[in-house]
């Protein structure tokens, strides 16, 4: 699908009633950051990512970042802050390209496991210790919840759709979707990530493909 259909498909898959979470860095706040406090987000984004911040200190982020502590100040009034918001920024991005990426014409299911890959995204490749770290983070557990709160009403949508068309059996939709739009975070959690042989995206991955076969009508 080229470009211009995909923005075609997305602009015609809409889910009325379901607002996406509010960004902790409001668009105004965003267009008033310096070229490099703009970097320095990619940067901590790639950071969150490799190691983790939740448990370095401001002065050991502006040392690997390679920028002032004043700088990062100007960004963030703490160090659970800037956390919070690298992490939310980077969930919005995700999200964003997943909804985008929808093609619209394809059977409900088939988008729906579609959407699922690429929210899963959001948990890999993140290291059990970041995940045990982040959660410890005051805010942590609001700011994931209103991101998978956001994850499981798309997933209930698609679930709904799926029904009305007659493409899935009927099944209670508010129920699967919980379990649906969980997985990814489920396996993230360092007890299950360390258990599981594949990582937390592949696991919630094929449990999800697992269960949505078991969803299609013969």
């Amino acid at each position: 699908m080229s470009p211009a259909e995909a923005e075609e498909s997305s602009a015609r898959l809409r889910f009325p009633g379901v607002p996406a979470p509010k960004p902790l860095l409001q668009p105004e706040a965003l267009r008033r950051l310096t070229a490099r406090q703009s970097e320095l987000l990619d940067e901590l984004d790639e950071l969150v990512v490799a190691e983790g911040l939740a448990d370095l200190t401001m002065a050991q982020i502006a040392a690997r970042v390679n920028c002032s502590l004043q700088t990062l100040y100007r960004m963030a009034p703490s160090r659970d802050e800037l956390v919070l918001a690298v992490v939310d920024r980077r969930l919005h991005r995700i999200g964003r390209k997943a909804i985008g990426s929808l093609d619209a014409s394809l059977p409900p299911l088939e988008v729906l496991r579609a959407y699922l890959r690429a929210v899963n995204e959001a948990v890999q490749p993140e290291t059990s210790s970041f995940s045990r770290d982040f959660a410890n983070t005051p805010g942590a557990r609001r700011l994931l919840d209103a991101h998978e709160g956001y994850v499981i009403a798309v997933t209930r949508s698609l679930l709904e759709r799926a029904v009305d068309e007659g493409q899935a059996l009927p099944v209670d939709t508010a129920a699967l979707a919980h379990v649906l739009g969980g997985l990814g975070r489920e396996f993230s959690r360092p007890e299950l990530a360390e258990l599981a042989a594949a990582s937390p995206k592949a696991t919630a991955d094929a449990i999800a493909d697992v269960i949505l076969r078991g969803l299609e009508r013969a």
